[in-house]
């Protein structure tokens, strides 16, 4: 009944509990870029040095980055622009006055999943101190139905949340990697998988792009950590290698087949299904269909892409893309299925064929459809 939304940096002023959760993203050669985590800890910083209550500031981070992160990289920066300390297990007993505390509690929520919002999704949640560290937890457990996994310290909750993501990415990678053996034999991945998936603890991924904000980011985050202290984490950078080349390998199957079946490449026309990152939702951040989209028109392909959940003034200009309002009959050579949304079930694969000309691809890498009605799988 009482939240306020607002872009006023004055309303700051009237709270002294702080969550931040702006973007930590990867800059062009894949190293964490914690630029707006700090443009935030300043401006927080800034704010809780004007503060005049008794009441002790707590700031509880929500963005995702490295173990460690939070009393390297923040905390500095709030005792710099607050002129106070920050008070943790160590040195509570030797500050009496003007500090503050730090929290940490990862967001979990899962885009385009309308049964997992943030009330249905435990929270793990951490403290600086024993004490404060509770705090926060009722703080959070006052909304969240699911519940709350208190931790120990605020290194295990942010090495809890970019290890939920880094494992994600590496299972995908996997799968992906098999999948590129299995059409080397012939074999159907997607009936592999369903055989796998009869034995009770077999684990059950799809191969795909491997986008968005975080199964694509946050393995960066933890390599970039483990590389400062001087490990080389081969099995994270291995799967990422794997998932950032997926769209080179579809692309060059699928030019392939064209050339297989006497489909000029240069000037064809080829229609991509799907844009986001993942199925049934709008977000298109880190998608990795701007590859693949990028690929073809390198070899002077004229490109499609048609994705209807997509916003289009945004996506062009994040991408320099523009989106079509819906596909051409009889128009493509190419169709590839790129994002298992519901809307292209719909649609179905008579009306998808619909869009093709007569000696033409449709390439689906979501298992949407038969494979006797498409003429490739990932």
């Amino acid at each position: 009944d009482n939240i306020i939304f607002t872009s006023s940096r004055a309303e700051l002023s009237k709270a002294n509990v702080f969550i931040i959760t702006v973007p930590t993203p990867i800059d062009t050669k894949n190293i964490p870029d914690l630029s707006l985590i700090k443009k935030a800890c300043t401006l927080v910083g800034d704010e809780i040095s004007k503060n005049n209550s008794n009441t002790i500031p707590i700031i509880i981070f929500e963005s995702t980055f490295y173990p460690g992160a939070t009393e390297e990289i923040c905390v500095p920066i709030l005792e710099k622009y607050s002129k106070l300390k920050y008070l943790h297990e160590n040195n509570k007993k030797s500050l009496n006055n003007n500090f503050f505390y730090c929290g940490y509690s990862p967001e979990r929520i899962n885009p385009g999943d309308k049964s997992k919002d943030l009330t249905n999704i435990v929270k793990i949640t951490s403290g600086s101190t024993k004490e404060i560290s509770k705090k926060i937890d009722n703080l959070y457990k006052s909304i969240i139905k699911a519940g709350t996994y208190n931790v120990e310290s605020i290194k295990i909750a942010e090495a809890a949340k970019i290890i939920e993501n880094t494992q994600r990415d590496v299972n995908i990678a996997l799968i992906n990697e098999l999948s590129l053996i299995f059409k080397k034999m012939n074999i159907d991945t997607e009936k592999v998988l369903k055989a796998a998936e009869t034995k009770w603890n077999f684990h059950s991924f799809r191969p795909g792009l491997v986008g968005g904000h975080c199964i694509g980011v946050d393995p960066y985050y933890l390599s970039h950590k483990s590389l400062e202290l001087g490990y080389l984490p081969q099995i994270i950078l291995s799967g990422r290698k794997i998932n950032d080349e997926m769209s080179l390998q579809i692309a060059t199957e699928i030019l392939i087949k064209m050339s297989e079946k006497n489909i000029k490449i240069s000037n064809s026309n080829i229609l991509l299904m799907g844009f986001t990152f993942k199925e049934n939702c709008g977000d298109t951040r880190n998608t990795k269909v701007i590859d693949l989209y990028h690929e073809f028109k390198k070899h002077k392909c004229n490109v499609d892409i048609y994705d209807p959940n997509a916003d289009k003034k945004s996506t062009y200009k994040e991408f320099n893309v523009k989106l079509i309002d819906k596909p051409k009959k009889e128009q493509y050579d190419v169709v590839v299925i790129l994002v298992a949304h519901n809307i292209f079930k719909k649609i179905g694969i008579k009306n998808i064929k619909s869009f093709t000309k007569k000696n033409s691809i449709i390439y689906d890498i979501k298992y949407l459809f038969s494979p006797n009605d498409v003429d490739g799988r990932i």
